[in-house]
């Protein structure tokens, strides 16, 4: 077993040092406490010879330190959380729940978070402060939901609320993503034809007029000119392309930029309200998380404000911690940035009337999502449909040059 070295106070107030041979840190605490000893520090020996062939014999040795700070997608940590849960409702208590996960889980990152928790925890530290030396996909808002089920002994309930909002919240990720990637996919498929057009097809029809000796077709011919220019001047359209993204990318890198940049995506037709739908929905969920949880409502406000990666929305929320800071209601504080839709703000303050806020938070959080699945929806299908008319007006304009052409073509040779 490891030798531990301690600095402690004893009852008299006198600073008094020693050590002991224990498994862990925890038993140093107890041993101590039981003695009367208020410890100061608490370290681990230097290991000797004989340090190391008893660490190479005990658990310590046999099992080493297990991987920290390793990342978890979001499906690996619902499924951890969910896992646990499950475990903890079975009877177990968090160190077998998590040597459960260690030895038996098949997914190599949610084993080395839960050995690394459990070593934490063995040690002496609290299962919310273990957290973020396990992985930093704990954030500072799923910590403190932790430290308040650990308080409240209604860990395990915790848990499962983490687990439906860390599914909410994948799902708003997900849907909103999906309703992207068809109208970005009819685009490209657009972008592809001109490219086509310009390079192959066009050229070819130029040299079979050229052939019979007549006039192209004005379409043709406005075509024609596109293809020659693109054909001549696309390494400085490209450079353009180039320095204009790199300049955007570095402009919103700037706090201004950034700034500036997360305020007008959220009024971008089409896509803005799914943007705003989405912020709603997750800000709803999460305070009705939090607030249910026990959570207090400035901290609570605390934990959203940080965990909002809009720089604009930050700002605003930042706005309303600081005015319920001061003593303002929430809803006025939320109205004050006129910002927020007027039926939530009425939700929350029949919620603080009625000393119901949780429930008013959640039930705003249905809506919204509701809202937003109508909201993807339109996304999903009035986007996609002006996409696909824009590609309609191209190959239209193509296949009547292209047709035009053959046609004069066709009447030059029999005019020979």
């Amino acid at each position: 077993m490891p030798s531990f070295t301690y600095t402690a106070i004893d009852p008299t107030g006198k600073k008094v040092s020693g050590s002991v041979v224990v498994r862990n840190k925890a038993e140093v605490y107890r041993e101590l406490e039981a003695k009367s000893l208020t410890p100061v520090v608490v370290d681990q020996a230097e290991a000797g010879a004989g340090g190391k062939g008893a660490k190479g014999s005990g658990e310590g040795g046999k099992e080493g330190k297990a991987k920290r700070n390793t990342k978890l997608k979001r499906q690996e940590l619902v499924l951890f959380t969910e896992e646990l849960a499950d475990l903890l409702d079975a009877g177990m208590n968090l160190e077998r729940a998590l040597k459960v996960l260690h030895e038996r889980q098949a997914n190599g990152s949610i084993r080395a978070v839960a050995g690394c928790l459990r070593e934490e925890i063995r040690e002496g530290a609290r299962f919310s402060k273990a957290l973020a030396v396990a992985s930093p996909s704990f954030d500072e808002l799923y910590s403190s939901l932790v430290a308040a089920g650990e308080a409240s002994g209604s860990l395990p309930d915790i848990l499962r609320r983490l687990v439906v909002n860390l599914k909410q919240l994948y799902n708003l990720q997900r849907r909103t993503i999906g309703a992207m990637i068809y109208p970005i996919m009819v685009m490209l498929a657009g972008v592809v034809l001109l490219f086509v057009f310009s390079t192959v097809l066009m050229p070819s029809l130029s040299k079979m007029m050229a052939k019979t000796g007549q006039d192209l077709p004005f379409i043709t011919e406005v075509l024609v000119s596109f293809t020659d220019f693109m054909a001549a001047w696309w390494w400085l359209i490209l450079g353009i392309m180039v320095a204009v993204a790199v300049g955007f990318r570095i402009f919103i890198s700037t706090p201004a930029g950034r700034q500036w940049w997360d305020r007008y995506k959220m009024n971008l037709p089409a896509f803005g309200p799914v943007i705003l739908g989405r912020f709603y929905a997750q800000f709803c969920h999460t305070m009705a998380n939090l607030v249910a949880n026990g959570v207090p409502l400035l901290n609570s406000l605390r934990l959203v404000t940080r965990g909002t990666p809009n720089l604009y929305v930050r700002g605003l929320l930042d706005r309303v911690v600081l005015d319920v800071g001061e003593g303002t209601s929430l809803a006025r504080a939320m109205e004050k940035t006129k910002s927020f839709p007027e039926q939530l703000v009425d939700r929350v303050a029949i919620g603080e009337q009625t000393g119901e806020l949780g429930k008013a938070f959640s039930k705003a959080a249905i809506k919204y999502d509701e809202d937003l699945d109508v909201r993807i929806a339109r996304l999903t299908t009035v986007v996609p449909n002006v996409m696909l008319a824009f590609v309609a007006v191209v190959v239209g304009v193509v296949a009547y040059s292209v047709i035009t052409t053959i046609f004069g073509s066709m009447s030059g040779i029999r005019g020979r």
